[in-house]
């Protein structure tokens, strides 16, 4: 016999509803954050020492206001993230380059001839769920790169973490911990696939992208507990005691953190051992792999240059990725760069002239033309220290050093851009 409930609902209904409960949720359904291991104060201080080298002390403000959201879809520039500039720009310049790799070239369906039916130029204005889907999807693959599940060879399982925050405080303000309002509210979640941090991400996307929320800052903690507190320190070598930096758009170390897995000050290729006959020589660790997606690094004028000494260029790895794409630091601003054929760094054909567009989450996007081909009119070498060229151009050259650089697109009108 089958008993109903006052609400003329059977419990055999009910038992079945909870034992197949919906895997769709509703439209516009935000679910809640479920499961998860909270945070030691252990953890969190560990946490915020590696990243901000302290936890007595709050970490810039910009890092738990800062959302990782997209501009308005179907429209131009719609592939592009949206931030202000401040100290999260560096990040959010290398999710913007895996945003972009997804919609131009993961995503895109290829014909016999290795090209798309479509125009590339139609995958740059998304509808707002192929934006949602370029969002997790790239946050993914960060994560996991991170964890180390996309540099192979592997020496033992990879294990991607990412934090959520909760209402519990987990972590009480003291004179050792500082409370920030996320770090002691977070709930640590484990992986070991990348499906199923893409699940995951998919899932609690909207907790990254709220107004005025810490979507950046979550993501950086995802990729600095997937790579592991102890390893981003042995990754910084010394060159620095955390991650981020006080310059004013991030540290390049959390651009390499994204781009490689491992928060390197090196770019070099590979492994380089410095020493004297007075000292022993020591591994110095740079890019251990070709790099997805690219970085190209200017770091401006003579005395910039003599205060960065010690900074260094990218590597092969680094400059040739496999996708034409890259993330630009610009006299300290950072940007992407990017061309919408796949097989620009594959072909010499393809690499003598073509297009390449700039983007910054501000909101700065121009269009420069690069020729690579000889021009009799031109000293080529010389190009480089053109007093008239601009830094973009300049940072272009660090790659192809002797072309010539038409700006195709309108002027740009951007206060904060290095152009």
């Amino acid at each position: 016999m089958i008993r109903k409930s006052a609400l003329g609902t059977s419990q055999e209904e009910c038992f079945e509803r909870v034992l197949y409960p919906r895997n769709k949720l509703s439209p516009g359904t935000k679910p809640c954050v479920v499961g998860g291991n909270p945070i030691t104060e252990e953890l969190a201080v560990e946490l915020r020492v590696t990243t901000f080298g302290t936890a007595s002390c709050p970490p810039r403000v910009e890092w738990v206001r800062s959302p990782i959201v997209m501009r308005a879809p179907d429209q131009h520039l719609a592939y592009g993230l949206a931030a202000p500039r401040n100290g999260t720009r560096s990040l959010l310049a290398g999710l913007q380059a895996h945003v972009i790799k997804w919609l131009l070239f993961d995503s895109r369906p290829l014909t016999k001839d290795n090209k798309s039916a479509d125009p590339p130029e139609t995958y740059l204005r998304p509808s707002e769920e192929r934006q949602e889907e370029a969002l997790w999807r790239a946050c993914s693959e960060v994560i996991w790169r991170c964890a180390g599940g996309m540099t192979p060879p592997q020496t033992g399982q990879p294990k991607a973490v990412v934090a959520l925050p909760s209402d519990m405080t987990y972590v009480q303000h003291s004179s050792t911990y500082y409370q920030d309002g996320v770090t002691e509210k977070l709930h640590l979640f484990e992986f070991t696939n990348l499906e199923d941090v893409q699940i995951f991400m998919k899932r609690y996307l909207y907790l990254f992208k709220i107004e005025e929320g810490c979507g950046a800052l979550l993501l950086l903690y995802a990729a600095v507990l997937s790579r592991g507190c102890d390893n981003v320190k042995k990754d910084l070598d010394g060159k620095l005691t955390y991650l981020v930096s006080s310059h004013v758009e991030g540290s390049l170390n959390v651009v390499t953190l994204l781009l490689t897995g491992r928060a390197t000050p090196y770019l070099h290729n590979g492994v380089v051992y410095i020493g004297d006959e007075d000292h022993y020589a020591m591994p110095q660790f740079g890019v251990l792999s070709r790099s997805p997606v690219g970085l190209l690094v200017y770091y401006g004028n003579e005395d910039n240059a003599k205060n960065n000494a010690n900074q260094q260029h990218p590597g092969s790895r680094l400059k040739t990725p496999a996708m034409p794409i890259w993330v630009t630091s610009c006299s300290g601003h950072y940007g992407v760069m990017f061309n919408t054929n796949r097989e620009l760094l594959r072909n010499y054909h393809a690499e003598r002239r073509f297009d390449v567009h700039y983007y910054t989450t501000g909101g700065c996007h121009v269009l420069l033309n690069v020729d690579t081909r000889a021009h009799d009119d031109i000293a080529g070498p010389m190009r480089n220290d053109d007093i008239s060229a601009t830094p973009l151009e300049k940072l272009i050259h660090t790659k192809w050093q002797d072309a010539k650089i038409t700006w195709t697109g309108p002027d740009p009108h951007v206060s904060d851009s290095p152009i």
